[in-house]
């Protein structure tokens, strides 16, 4: 991408910006939002021979995680697209559609639960694949830029899993915690804006639940009405209208 002069200069002032925080610079391998992900592994080390599901399994980034479990009995790597790492394709909103029920010992998704049109949805179909003492993992973002686009939806501050993973979704949070944490700089002079620079964003959040139970069913069927659902096979179309970018989904 080419940039203007003035685009050059303002890259150029805002890398200098960034280097002076290079003292206050920590080794990101030892952030709380890793050491879950680290606790997650050491869990899963102490199940023997235990069925594995990635979910967002697809290698977009270079990373693939299929041999963290070396001694896994089953590995399935779950992704709404084909490509590598991919054993099914398919809709996590539907995924008991896909998987027989209460199946696997362990499940995680890294970076995933944002792209997620409906996450609320998916948690109970989690639940549904997952066999009672089993754990799940996800990391997230309170915080990121957007991307994937159209397909990013949310962001998530730590408390906000407390309303997705509880007693009535059949799970308890074992471990919770937010991390990587960051500076942000307010462009404008909006006065509550103006003081941002005082406060520490964290640009990760990361979790291990535990299925306690299956979920109550009864509690959601609201989540069974064809005008609430139909997820990814609903389609998403961007229109531009006097403007403004409108979100018109048709099911």
């Amino acid at each position: 991408m080419k940039l203007t002069f003035f685009e050059y200069v303002k890259a150029v002032y805002f890398k200098f910006i960034d280097l002076l925080h290079f003292p206050f610079i920590k080794q990101g391998a030892n952030d709380p939002y890793h050491a879950i992900y680290n606790e997650f592994l050491s869990i899963g080390k102490a199940i023997q021979a235990p069925s594995v599901l990635e979910i967002g399994s697809r290698n977009v980034s270079g990373i693939t995680r299929r041999g963290m479990f070396p001694h896994c009995k089953e590995y399935v790597g779950f992704d709404i697209l084909p490509g590598e790492g991919v054993d099914i394709v398919g809709d996590v909103h539907k995924l008991s559609d896909y998987i027989t029920s209460e199946h696997f010992d362990l499940v995680y998704c890294i970076s995933v639960f944002e792209h997620l049109l409906f996450p609320w949805k998916a948690v109970l179909e989690i639940n549904k694949v997952m066999k009672i003492g089993s754990y799940l993992y996800i990391s997230t973002h309170p915080v990121w830029p957007e991307h994937e686009m159209p397909w990013d939806f949310w962001r998530f501050p730590k408390n906000g899993f407390y309303s997705l993973f509880n007693k009535y979704t059949g799970f308890e949070i074992i471990f919770l915690t937010e991390g990587l944490p960051c500076k942000a700089y307010s462009l404008v002079d909006d006065p509550p804006t103006r003081s941002l620079w005082f406060r520490t964003i964290n640009q990760g959040v990361s979790l291990i639940v535990k299925k306690t139970n299956n979920y109550q069913s009864d509690l959601f069927k609201f989540l069974n009405l064809g005008c609430c659902l139909s997820s990814w096979r609903g389609l998403i179309a961007w229109s531009i209208a006097d403007n403004r970018k409108m979100l018109r989904i048709n099911i």
